[in-house]
């Protein structure tokens, strides 16, 4: 029995704990927080190299750990990791030190503490750890409403100023999706216990392999208590409303979890539960995915263009980002998936940084608005800089990390779904649209805005442009740029979306095996074939 994936769930939930008694040092809390982060950072690493290519070409799963639950309702705690559900842990490894990095000079909300943040960040992570390696559906399902709890209290009690509305909605939506898929749950082990000489199971190997003997019309009512579910969660129009006022109101470090993370859990469950446990559901119905899938890229990236609220308009992207997610998946070939599983890595990490640059320039202009700003770049060009090669990588820019899985999804899908990658690749000019046009509005012009010229004045200040012409000189700009520390929390982010732009082989090395035996377990036949390095 192997013990890391044990400890990889077990270090960020002890961490939670571990803060809790340093309510009154904030700065200890952070530094024990970030400890702890650290050591599953270097977890994970450790796990990657354990992870064996090679092997999971014959071995769903690695890394198992395994103990009884419930053994009268045939329920097991059982972890283990395929190429998909690794990729992701990396990706929260990685985002939660970068997380706490970006937070640690924010002002909290009053009475609230740098424990209580740093330690419902790590509980977050605890159970994103279990959603993901969880290969028991019930200990799925588990995960998959325990993450809700600490999320609905990072954006209730340390967001903005409508933050009980939006954390209650958050929660009411996730909740209700999740209830849904309770019934389908309960009736995948009503099915195994019919035919099953031991019994029911919630076993995800033992379920998978009864897929086939399972009827077409019990798998799509099935299938529908999952979809519903995850499409709240990722969300899929018309089921999206809740997260731009998550993704508004969530402290920036919450939000690059909820929009990089936490929304990952619903195309992770695509692909882990619906396509290989209701094959032929998943075939049937993949029109109707589709559809929302298309009508979602292009909705939300008009909204997108909308958008004066800076976090909104962030959040929008992400549900047009999602939309390529799913046409990657319901497209069903290897490339598509293959790009889609990427697309789900690099979306963390360009939204993440596209997160933390925003809030950057919120702590310093104090407005959320667009139109409170203008000519940033000449005050804080490091920022401005950092901010376009997010947005660039948002909109798959050729060298940056999501153009290889943006062109991934394209050209696996057309093969099979021609006229749904047409109308998806109108989002890309929508997407060059909406980041160009926010970035010259914001970055570029004249210096202007209250929110800009207010609250950068004092020490390390901007004097305002008319003050400066006043005095018979020029407009001044002493504005302080990028700190050392958002320079380190930042540079990570901006490796990796060029690291992964030019040579994404190394991951896609890890995905492709469990990507092939997802469509081996579908049953549809490859219309374009592996992704070849």
């Amino acid at each position: 029995m192997n013990l890391l994936l044990l400890f990889l769930f077990l270090v960020p939930l002890v961490g939670s704990f571990a803060v809790a008694p340093l309510r009154g040092n904030d700065r200890a809390a952070k530094l024990v927080a970030l400890a702890f982060a650290l050591v599953e950072l270097a977890l994970t690493v450790l796990a990657w190299f354990s992870y064996s290519v090679s092997a999971a070409a014959t071995t769903r799963f690695q890394l198992i750990f395994d103990m009884p639950w419930i053994p009268a309702f045939g329920t097991r705690i059982t972890l283990g990791v395929d190429g998909i559900s690794l990729v992701m842990i990396a990706l929260i490894a990685v985002l939660v030190p970068i997380v706490m990095g970006s937070s640690w000079a924010d002002k909290l909300p009053e009475g609230r503490t740098a424990a209580g943040f740093y330690g419902l960040l790590l509980a977050t992570q605890a159970t994103l750890i279990g959603v993901f390696a969880a290969t028991d559906v019930f200990l799925f399902y588990v995960f998959f409403e325990a993450m809700l709890i600490p999320m609905y209290f990072l954006i209730g009690r340390f967001g903005g100023p409508k933050r009980q509305y939006a954390a209650v909605k958050f929660f009411l939506y996730s909740l209700l999706g999740g209830l849904i898929m309770l019934g389908s749950v309960i009736g995948l082990y009503v099915v195994s216990a019919d035919r099953l000489p031991s019994g029911g199971t919630f076993s995800w190997t033992a379920l998978q392999q009864l897929a086939a003997s399972v009827p077409s019309s019990v798998q799509i009512w099935l299938f529908l208590g999952f979809f519903v579910a995850f499409a709240i969660k990722a969300p899929l129009v018309p089921l999206h409303t809740w997260l731009p006022d998550a993704g508004a109101e969530a402290p920036i470090g919450a939000g690059v979890l909820l929009v990089g993370v936490l929304d990952k859990v619903a195309t992770f469950g695509f692909l882990r539960y619906c396509l290989p446990l209701f094959p032929a559901a998943s075939k049937t119905l993949a029109p109707l995915v589709l559809v929302l899938s298309v009508i979602g890229i292009i909705y939300a990236a008009l909204l997108a263009v909308g958008q004066n609220d800076m976090k909104r308009f962030v959040s929008y992207t992400s549900i047009a980002h999602f939309g390529f997610i799913s046409l990657g998946i319901f497209a069903f070939s290897t490339q598509a998936l293959s790009g889609a599983v990427l697309y789900m890595v690099n979306h963390g990490i360009t939204t993440g940084m596209l997160f933390i640059t925003v809030g950057m320039l919120v702590a310093r202009g104090g407005s959320r608005l667009i139109s409170d700003y203008g000519g940033v770049s000449k005050l804080a060009p490091g920022l401005a800089g950092a901010f376009l090669i997010a947005g660039l990588a948002s909109l798959a820019l050729p060298g940056t990390n999501s153009f290889v899985s943006e062109f991934l999804v394209l050209l696996g899908s057309f093969p099979r779904e021609p006229v749904y990658t047409i109308i998806a690749t109108v989002g890309i000019i929508f997407a060059a649209l909406y980041v160009l046009w926010v970035y010259q509005r914001v970055f570029q012009g004249p210096v202007r805005g209250n929110a800009v010229l207010g609250s950068m004045t004092g020490p390390g200040s901007v004097a305002a442009p008319e003050t400066a012409a006043s005095s018979g000189g020029e407009p001044k700009s002493t504005v302080r740029d990028l700190r050392k520390a958002e320079i380190g929390v930042l540079t990570p982010l901006v490796a990796l979306v060029l690291l992964l732009g030019f040579f994404p082989g190394p991951v896609l090395n890890v995905i492709n095996p469990s990507v092939t035996a997802t469509m081996h377990e579908v049953g549809l036949p490859d219309p374009v074939g592996g992704v070849h390095r």
